[in-house]
């Protein structure tokens, strides 16, 4: 599949019907996890594996994933509500994907979610709860040794730091992330945000 076509296809997935502040609940834009995805699959980390969806939403990344033909797609949401939309998105495209309801805020709720081979993730950037994207790559780097994520622009060197007794980053993509008037504290019709996406490898 090329990667026009499956940012086609990505254009179909319904985002949320209620989104959370708190959770920083914005669609990723179907260029955006296009983008991401295509770079996974280039590099051998969805064909015919296991991937994970760390906070899955409505589903774009794993839908993703497994039109991409990964040999099994697992989302983790703590959002019910979110989570119907993604099953409901994933029917409409043709493909299966099963979902853990766990809060990843919570370590406690980690067992229930299962190793992988590729971890692929847009985890909310921490603008309104401070460092809510920490739980996401400890749990990331926790299950899987390859690890696709979308990050606020200049988060490359804290993340470095962070992750620098565990894994490394091995490659850095500048994109945008498009964000339509959303809430309330939204005073622009749209806005785009730089971001990155990070490809974070274990260390042996």
């Amino acid at each position: 599949m090329r990667l026009r076509r499956l940012e086609m296809l990505l254009e179909q997935v319904s985002g949320f019907s209620h989104p959370v502040p708190e959770r920083e609940q914005y669609q990723t834009p179907a260029p955006l996890a296009a983008r991401l995805l295509y770079t996974a699959f280039l590099a051998g980390d969805i064909s015919g594996i296991r991937v994970l969806e760390l906070g899955s939403g409505t589903g774009i990344l794993g839908i993703g994933a497994a039109l991409l033909g990964a040999g099994e797609v697992l989302g983790v949401e703590i959002d019910q509500d979110a989570t119907l939309i993604a099953e409901k998105n994933a029917e409409k495209l043709g493909v299966g994907i099963s979902f853990i309801g766990a809060d990843l805020a919570d370590s406690g709720t980690w067992n229930q979610v299962p190793e992988a081979d590729t971890v692929i993730m847009n985890p909310p950037f921490g603008a309104q709860v401070e460092h809510a994207d920490r739980p996401f790559i400890d749990l990331a780097l926790a299950r899987a040794e390859v690890v696709y994520g979308i990050f606020n622009a200049g988060s490359e060197q804290f993340i470095r730091q962070y992750i620098a007794d565990r894994a490394e980053i091995t490659s850095v993509i500048a994109a945008e992330f498009s964000i339509p008037r959303t809430f309330f504290f939204h005073t622009e019709d749209k806005r785009d945000i730089p971001v990155e996406i990070l490809v974070l490898k274990r260390r042996a």
